[in-house]
């Protein structure tokens, strides 16, 4: 009889591998490190009852399902989880757009005003940094968080941009205000760094 932590382990590959997902992806949604996701899937141990569950409704199958080393129906490429996935991504990507088309009607509307000096056009340079904060917020509500790091370093860096570039176009010069990114900037590194040293040992 096969060792049944071979057979999870097998299943879990197969399951995870047909919606896409890396073995940090997957450990982001059970809230495990990926280590723990790479010991199960050696078959070096096995999720408690409670995480099988949580990884039985992920990719819509049952507990029976991951336990059993034959299947006699096979699980849609297209699981409920990928298909979640893919209707943030594209809640996401719309929420974005939306900033860059109020930016434009925010550049028509000033450039129709009376007396208007040609600074429009800030409005897409502040649309990079309000983007950044629309996409860290769904990242962090539905996504992989690992990759706010990456996100907050664009918002940071391009809001300094954005407030040196405005300040250029009302005369005043003050490139001194990346300085401030540098230390930001190590501060992320730094959280970035701690974070990752956390670890939840998995249940064996």
């Amino acid at each position: 009889m096969e060792d049944p932590k071979e057979i999870i382990a097998r299943n879990i590959v197969d399951l995870r591998r047909k919606n896409g997902m890396t073995q940090l992806e997957l450990a982001e949604k059970l809230n495990y490190t990926d280590k723990a996701v790479s010991k199960w899937e050696r078959g070096e141990s096995i999720p408690d009852v409670a995480v099988l569950k949580t990884i039985a409704d992920l990719f819509g199958v049952t507990v029976d399902y991951l336990l059993t080393a034959e299947h006699k129906t096979t699980v849609p490429v297209l699981s409920r989880l990928e298909s979640t996935l893919r209707n943030h991504r594209v809640i996401t990507g719309l929420s974005i757009l939306l900033v860059a088309l109020l930016a434009t009607l925010i550049f028509v509307i000033l450039d129709l005003l009376p007396g208007e000096r040609g600074g429009a056009w800030l409005s897409f340079i502040w649309a990079v940094p309000v983007g950044s904060i629309v996409w860290l917020v769904f990242n962090s509500i539905w996504f992989n968080r690992h990759l706010n790091y990456l996100i907050i370093s664009i918002l940071v860096w391009s809001t300094l941009a954005a407030t040196h570039i405005t300040a250029l176009f009302f005369g005043v010069n003050i490139w001194l205000i990346y300085v401030l990114g540098v230390p930001g900037q190590a501060i992320i590194l730094l959280w970035s760094k701690m974070r990752g040293r956390k670890k939840k040992k998995p249940t064996l």
